[in-house]
């Protein structure tokens, strides 16, 4: 049986990963770059950021920092008016709160996380929230779960990491803790051969962490 289990934030517990990809290509469009959207999947998988077409494309550094902040704003401007939403989702971090122990592990930064949760309350049955200011490297390095585990305690064999990107993924793995991919159709193209466990739903998992071995 799992006791602990440690969430991705976008794309697991809020529908954010599509308006993350729209905000960045909105702020390369600004300067007359467009960005194509298979190429961003696959540079996400690897950990690599937005700008990485950009960057190979020629456009320079004191750019690309000028739109990483006008991307950031037009994120905030995204998860401010538009439903990101999933159904169902605190429906089942309830349930789940009477089995196990929930922390998210996220490369979000604190500021978007803040913003996201100000009215909103399915993170009150998480233990602690990690975002990108929290570690060194980022996913898919296995620094980000690593790091969750220590802060709760936990082993391994008794921990689930929930995820919806094969960064992610990458980065249980890389910690050697079972993952749970869960469905989402922004990434659904990803590489998840290496996932302990695939489910369309929160709600599938307190099944699941009760009959893990």
């Amino acid at each position: 049986m799992k006791t602990t289990i440690l969430f991705d934030h976008d794309g697991v517990l809020v529908d954010t990963e599509p308006w993350y990809f729209r905000a960045g290509e909105r702020a390369l469009a600004d300067v007359g770059f467009t960005q194509d959207r298979d190429q961003y999947l696959r540079d996400m998988a690897d950990g690599n950021p937005t700008w990485a077409q950009a960057r190979a494309a020629g456009v320079d550094e004191a750019t690309i920092d000028r739109q990483r902040e006008a991307r950031d704003a037009y994120y905030q401007e995204y998860v401010r008016t538009e439903r990101i939403e999933i159904d169902g989702v605190a429906e089942a971090l309830d349930e789940l709160s009477r089995h196990v122990r929930m922390a998210v592990v996220t490369t979000a930064r604190r500021a978007d996380l803040e913003l996201i949760h100000s009215h909103r309350d399915i993170l009150r049955h998480m233990e602690f929230v990690l975002a990108r200011e929290d570690y060194a490297q980022a996913k898919p390095h296995p620094e980000p779960y690593l790091t969750g585990l220590a802060r709760f305690g936990a082993t391994r064999e008794e921990t689930l990491v929930v995820e919806d990107s094969a960064r992610g993924l990458r980065s249980a793995v890389a910690a050697g803790i079972d993952c749970a991919v869960v469905h989402h159709d922004f990434t659904v193209s990803q590489d998840f051969s290496g996932a302990r466990h695939r489910i369309g739903t929160l709600a599938e998992l307190t099944d699941l962490v009760r009959g893990a071995s």
